[in-house]
């Protein structure tokens, strides 16, 4: 099964609760059922950053009322490696993103890019699934990791990427600088403006994707994917031209 089990999921020792919302969309929308998310790393070394990072966002995630898997990438096959893209991997990551309502990717930077493990996850996401389409209309938040002083060259590629995918990026973002000295010996992040930065973007995250839970499916539906798949617009039901008429029977 490619998911992490996330250790301590409760202990928050880097948190002071003191500040912390522990419903930071209230009065958006409805928070049930709990937001769906998916989180996604881009290492596969036995102590990875990036991995360490989106451990620590999916536990402040369920600390807000969310429901969080982490895809394990380590058995994943290369793009086209698999004929037919048929792998149990490959399946379960595409159903998990069918699941989510957002995503958190989190990449190392390497030779100031994504990690080519990062992108073949996103690789494997069609935009297109049988007329499923298993990012489109989703949350995403960027996160980074690096060995040195601080840069945003990965979080600006997974920001492009989220484009692509027709996900909606939120604003806020974390990078990680020198990560190495951000960890204690037992993978936990320590109270820092970095971590404090991805309890921001966590927030925001949640945040965003409850207040677009309404209006996900109208935000993304396209005059061009109407017209190819032949389906005309039923006047009496559509959200768009009820609005129009509307406004035209008041001129």
């Amino acid at each position: 099964m490619p998911l992490r089990t996330l250790s301590d999921p409760d202990h928050l020792p880097a948190l002071d609760r003191r500040y912390a919302l522990d419903r930071p969309a209230l009065g958006l929308g409805a928070g049930d059922p709990p937001p769906r998310i998916l989180l996604l790393y881009g290492s596969l070394r036995e102590r990875s950053y990036s991995r360490l990072c989106v451990e620590e966002a999916a536990r402040l995630l369920q600390f807000f009322g969310c429901e969080t898997h982490i895809f394990d990438p380590s058995t994943l096959p290369l793009p086209d490696q698999v004929n037919g893209d048929d792998h149990p991997a490959v399946h379960e990551l595409r159903k998990l993103s069918m699941w989510s309502e957002g995503h958190v990717w989190c990449s190392p930077e390497r030779h100031g890019q994504v990690t080519g493990i990062m992108k073949t996850q996103i690789d494997h996401l069609p935009l297109n699934m049988g007329g499923m389409r298993p990012t489109q209309g989703r949350t995403l938040a960027v996160m980074q990791v690096s060995a040195g002083s601080q840069s945003f060259n990965s979080v600006n590629t997974l920001r492009i990427l989220g484009r692509w995918m027709r996900m909606f990026t939120i604003p806020n973002q974390s990078s990680v600088a020198k990560a190495f000295n951000e960890f204690d010996e037992a993978g936990r992040m320590k109270p820092s403006s970095y971590y404090d930065r991805i309890v921001d973007v966590m927030e925001e995250l949640v945040r965003f994707t409850v207040l677009m839970r309404p209006h996900a499916a109208q935000l993304v539906d396209r005059y061009s994917e109407r017209k190819e798949a032949g389906v005309p617009i039923d006047i009496a039901t559509d959200l768009s031209a009820i609005a129009t008429a509307g406004a035209r029977g008041k001129s």
